[in-house]
């Protein structure tokens, strides 16, 4: 009998960026090119290192996120893919996702990146208005994106992704509207639509995070009720186009929904490689070194930290938390397969509540209403025991 091997999801963090957004608290940083190179090297031995752990696996999927992970030359990115495909198990079909920026994209760079195997581009918009794009300190506008978008489709990337953003300072409906169909009119397969998070420790933390408006002449954030539009609109106007929400803030063509993530939401495992990155195998965590010095100075085998093993309870959760923000929700039958117990054994008391409200339904698999989604914060903090 044939062994089948396990199937793993591979992460590799590119922590460069031009200058960080002004909302931005991502672990990414500007870097010359001396220190882009040793990176890659550190990242390499890294990955060779770790391959021992995963010879039973099968790598379905791969995600280059960053930072800005277009900043690295073709010749850069082939060189991670090609140990990669040296040391692990890589799918002839793998989903290979590589997440790249408006502005730092080349003819020949593409080329080299699309003939090493990236077969799915993520593209970061934003917005379609030039004005809002300065005030988020993006460093591209909508014309660069134009550029961008149509060499990726000349050069035969036939599955894009867009990331928008929504409750921007000085958006009103009307201009996110206009965002939603220009860039459904450039027809890609998939768009993730994400409202603002005013993070703490980012510019826009100091700007807007003690609640003000905007203060010192910048433009100030739509009001909730506006904010709420936006949301309401997005899940609306995407789903008119024909794109199908099949995660909170994710909408995909049929058949391109991205399975990286998705591996995520239904707890698969996971390896993540490069500086801070996290994995999670076998229910346990741990995550990266996530200072450079650190991680660059640390032996191949020795980058990993905060390691931490999941009780039960905290897999339950997890499958819950997570799985709910998946349209199709959770199964139930896959529940007690893994647990030995049932979803309303666990979450009776949650589920009876939201049940009632409206904002659950379940037939033995439990999932958020159009309601529910809605709230899915209220109702995701009942899940947590």
């Amino acid at each position: 009998m044939i062994n089948k091997k396990r199937s793993l999801s591979v992460y590799i963090h590119i922590p460069f960026c031009v200058r960080k957004c002004l909302y931005c608290d991502f672990l990414s940083f500007p870097a010359g090119e001396e220190l882009r190179e040793r990176y890659l090297r550190a990242l390499c031995g890294e990955m060779v290192s770790q391959s021992v752990f995963y010879k039973d696996s099968k790598v379905r999927t791969v995600f280059l996120g960053g930072g800005t992970p277009s900043l690295l030359s073709g010749e850069q990115i082939s060189r991670i893919l090609a140990c990669l495909r040296a040391h692990y198990d890589l799918a002839a079909d793998a989903e290979i996702t590589m997440e790249m920026n408006p502005g730092t994209l080349t003819r020949e760079n593409l080329s080299c990146w699309r003939d090493a195997g990236v077969n799915r581009v993520s593209l970061g918009l934003q917005s379609a208005d030039n004005r809002e794009l300065s005030a988020l300190g993006r460093i591209h506008t909508w014309e660069t994106f134009l550029r961008s978008y149509d060499l990726c489709r000349r050069l035969g990337f036939a599955n894009i992704n867009v990331d928008l953003m929504s409750a921007l300072p000085g958006q009103g409906l009307r201009s996110w509207e206009k965002t939603l169909r220009l860039v459904t009119d450039l027809e890609p397969e998939h768009i993730s639509a994400y409202s603002l998070m005013i993070e703490e420790g980012t510019p826009f933390y100091e700007r807007y995070g003690d609640g003000q408006k905007g203060k010192d002449g910048f433009l100030p954030l739509p009001d909730e009720e506006t904010e709420f539009a936006m949301y309401r609109l997005t899940r609306e106007f995407l789903e008119s186009k024909g794109y199908r929400r099949y995660e909170i803030s994710n909408y995909a063509r049929p058949g391109k929904e991205c399975a990286h993530n998705s591996t995520y939401w239904t707890r698969g495992e996971y390896a993540g490689f490069g500086l801070g990155a996290a994995s999670m195998i076998g229910n346990a965590r741990w995550v990266n070194l996530r200072d450079m010095d650190a991680y660059m100075s640390a032996p191949p085998d020795r980058k990993k930290t905060q390691f931490h093993r999941l009780t039960v309870k905290e897999q339950m959760e997890e499958t819950m938390f997570l799985g709910l923000r998946m349209i199709q929700g959770v199964s139930g039958a896959a529940f007690r397969e893994a647990y030995g117990v049932s979803v309303e054994t666990v979450y009776g008391d949650a589920l009876r509540k939201h049940i009632a409200d409206g904002l659950l339904e379940y037939d033995g698999d439990v999932r958020l209403t159009d309601a529910g989604i809605d709230v899915s914060n209220y109702v995701l903090a009942d899940f947590l025991l």
